[in-house]
């Protein structure tokens, strides 16, 4: 007995052994993994932000305020909701994501991964990209009083300035803020997207020609733009522009900590609403985005499907969606949301039509695959 005991002392010995050897190993790639996991990632994510109803009311300053409130016209009842959505961004250059939450957010089709590139370019701090926001929402906000007033066939007038200029830009020594655009290659505009999309159509092998107004005396200058860093790039002065609307209205848009030029498109609808006799949605919850030109074009926005989950848990039943962001609706639909395909105000508008009377919507454009 205790020669085969003896004799199988060794193999036990090498059992353990390669036990134990067994065990260390996971706990080193345990603790590889952990560390790796926490170590910080490249990557911001986007997830559904706070909705308001542009129909109703929103605390600001810590007074109960309307989120849109008319002065010097006559406004009416409304109904329902029309619901603006906006797009939460968790981590930032001072403040990066690790791995592990990054990993965490692919799995939840609400969220989205984006390179940190893509929100906050190299060089443009937190607080530089928090400014230009605001001064987008701003220009939403006047192009958005601008194409409700245009429907509703009131008169008014508009002027472009110059608001600020990056540093090194290509118009960094030319134009200053302050100066009032004339023109861009010999059109003139309405509103801030117009201009845009003329630096755009522009290009950058070649000079744009750009006339201002600098107190009281005209200027030309010859700027060749340069790609933006956007994750969409497009051709780019280097300007930030705002617009000076002379309403016969006034038209005061109430909302704290919300920028950018997505909510254009529902507040135009919140204005036309409280301007005219009726119920524009019949009662209806209703959310929906895009940004909006003076002439009530509707344009693309980036974070769609999360805005398309934060309608849902807002308890709305329809969408009004930018036909340019078709390509990222389709498919990522969530379900109970039936979601409009709109270019224009008056698509919009056609949509409110058909919910508010209980019409067919059956003709209405949705967005489908191609």
């Amino acid at each position: 007995m205790a020669l085969f005991a003896n004799s199988d002392l060794p193999a036990a010995r090498r059992r353990s052994r390669a036990s134990t050897v067994g065990w260390s190993l996971l706990g080193v790639s345990l603790a590889v993994t952990v560390v790796v996991a926490l170590v910080p990632a490249p990557y911001v994510i986007e997830q559904p932000g706070p909705v308001f109803d542009v129909l109703g009311d929103v605390e600001v300053g810590g007074d109960t305020v309307p989120l849109i409130d008319i002065a010097d016209a006559e406004t009416y009842p409304t109904s329902g909701s029309l619901n603006m959505l906006t797009v939460s961004i968790s981590g930032s250059r001072e403040t990066p994501l690790n791995w592990f939450q990054v990993a965490t957010a692919w799995f939840d089709t609400s969220k989205a991964v984006v390179p940190i590139d893509n929100v906050y370019p190299v060089g443009v701090t937190v607080e530089q990209s928090n400014e230009q926001s605001q001064i987008a929402m701003q220009n939403s906000q006047q192009e958005a009083v601008a194409a409700a007033l245009t429907d509703l066939d009131y008169d008014f007038t508009t002027n472009l300035s110059v608001a600020g200029v990056n540093e090194g830009s290509p118009a960094d020594g030319s134009l200053e803020a302050g100066d009032t655009i004339v023109s861009v290659n010999g059109e003139t505009f309405t509103d801030v997207t117009g201009l845009q999309s003329t630096i755009a159509a522009n290009g950058v092998d070649s000079p744009a020609t750009v006339v201002v107004t600098r107190d009281g005396d005209e200027k030309t200058f010859e700027i060749t733009p340069v790609m933006s860093e956007a994750s969409t790039p497009t051709a780019i002065l280097g300007i930030t522009v705002q617009g000076d609307f002379d309403f016969p209205i006034d038209v005061t848009i109430q909302l704290e900590k919300v920028g950018g030029p997505s909510a254009g498109q529902m507040f135009a609808l919140g204005i036309i609403d409280k301007l005219t006799p009726g119920e524009l949605t019949g009662g209806q919850d209703v959310a929906g985005t895009g940004t909006i030109t003076g002439e009530g074009v509707i344009g693309a926005i980036g974070g769609i499907r999360q805005k398309m989950y934060g309608a849902v848990r807002a308890g709305a039943d329809y969408f009004l969606a930018p036909a340019s962001n078709c390509d990222e609706v389709v498919g990522h639909v969530p379900d109970g949301l039936t979601v409009f395909a709109v270019g224009e105000l008056s698509d919009s508008m056609a949509v409110l039509d058909a919910l508010s009377t209980g019409a067919s919507t059956d003709d209405l454009p949705t967005c489908t695959a191609e």
